[in-house]
């Protein structure tokens, strides 16, 4: 018997966008800080990350990695919807991939959302972009936000395995003295206290998972790592508080107190993005050589099969839900399988209440 997607006849790939060219980088950036009162000339400082690599951004690339991935997955396993992409902040936008949809007749359509964890930044933002882009369009399907997937074993396991590879590639006395370092995106600290129903999901969520690779490594080798949580990229006025330690403050302790060896591990992101190949390959690599430091980076899961096949697992899952029928939610660590609705007071908007789609009716 196929699988049944029912009532989803698409899939629309949401993710934050890139710049392309070196001329895009600026305009990018006044779409992601709109609102703020940043001015041009820090945005051109700013954008000096993408200038150095020729001002492409990886995420469109990868992105486009993923949907072909998805498309094939998809096709592979009987499932004949097909699969569009939309950006937050660059071509394709959301509007776009809405207008294309709405005349290819497409009738309601799941969203898988390029972020795994909850926050403002990285939930409801998104959900707002999404009933925006909706409003805009006449007639636009009718869009459901998949679940998030921190926790899912195709996200989960794809990571644990990358990490057991970085560890291989070091020589077996450094291994065992490696120090974890798993890194996410800082946010504000007002922004982590209200993400989720209760506060405080986006450290606890990260934790959770953290902790659930550190132990599968140990039943893998036999081997207990020390390990910490740790935050890049962090931006805004420095009188706002934002989520610590730094990567780099963290190496250069780590350093001060004897380790000589650290495998990092950006668990925070599901592919290669700026945050990645500058903050930590160009930024923490440069800190860890001028340390003395052995520096490992494992993998993201990028296009990794089982994280992959995770999505058409959230979007069957989903459709079971919506068919009324019980269906296991597949979960892996400490925390239960996330909800599909928000609450309405979830992951709050700091500046204010704003429609946001994937919501419980009030």
């Amino acid at each position: 018997m196929l699988p049944d997607p029912a009532p989803y006849d698409a899939l629309l790939l949401v993710s934050f966008g890139g710049p392309e060219k070196a001329e895009d980088v600026v305009p990018f950036l006044e779409n992601v800080t709109r609102g703020r009162g940043i001015p041009r000339e820090r945005l051109v400082e700013v954008g000096e990350h993408y200038f150095g690599f020729g001002g492409r951004s990886p995420i469109n690339d990868q992105n486009r990695d993923l949907l072909a991935a998805i498309r094939e997955d998809f096709a592979a396993n009987g499932i004949d919807i097909p699969v569009y992409w939309g950006n937050r902040n660059w071509d394709p936008y959301l509007t776009d991939a809405l207008e294309q949809m709405r005349a290819d007749g497409i009738q309601r359509a799941a969203c898988f959302v390029t972020s795994a964890y909850s926050s403002y930044s990285g939930c409801r933002q998104y959900r707002e972009n999404l009933a925006d882009a909706t409003a805009a369009v006449e007639g636009a399907p009718v869009l459901d936000r998949l679940r998030h997937y921190f926790n899912h074993p195709g996200f989960v396991t794809a990571m644990v395995d990358a990490t057991l590879a970085a560890l291989a590639e070091l020589k077996p006395g450094a291994r065992d003295d490696a120090h974890l370092v798993f890194v996410t995106h800082s946010i504000p600290d007002a922004m982590n206290d209200a993400s989720g129903p209760d506060g405080g999901a986006y450290v606890a969520q990260h934790r959770s998972v953290m902790t659930e690779i550190v132990e599968r490594i140990r039943v893998e080798t036999g081997h207990h790592h020390r390990h910490e949580l740790v935050y890049c990229s962090r931006s805004g006025s420095p009188r706002t508080p934002w989520l610590e330690p730094d990567v780099n403050d963290h190496l250069r302790a780590l350093a001060d107190a004897g380790h000589g060896t650290v495998v990092v591990i950006p668990f925070g992101f599901i592919s290669d993005h700026m945050e990645v190949v500058y903050d930590l390959d160009t930024e923490a690599a440069a800190t860890a050589d001028e340390l003395g430091m052995e520096f490992v980076r494992a993998a993201t899961a990028g296009i990794d099969p089982r994280f992959v096949a995770m999505v058409r697992d959230l979007l069957l899952e989903r459709a079971a839900t919506e068919q009324g029928r019980n269906v296991a939610r597949a979960a892996t660590g400490s925390l239960p399988a996330c909800w599909d609705l928000c609450q309405p007071d979830c992951c709050a908007n700091p500046a204010g209440d704003r429609p946001a789609l994937g919501q419980v009716p009030v």
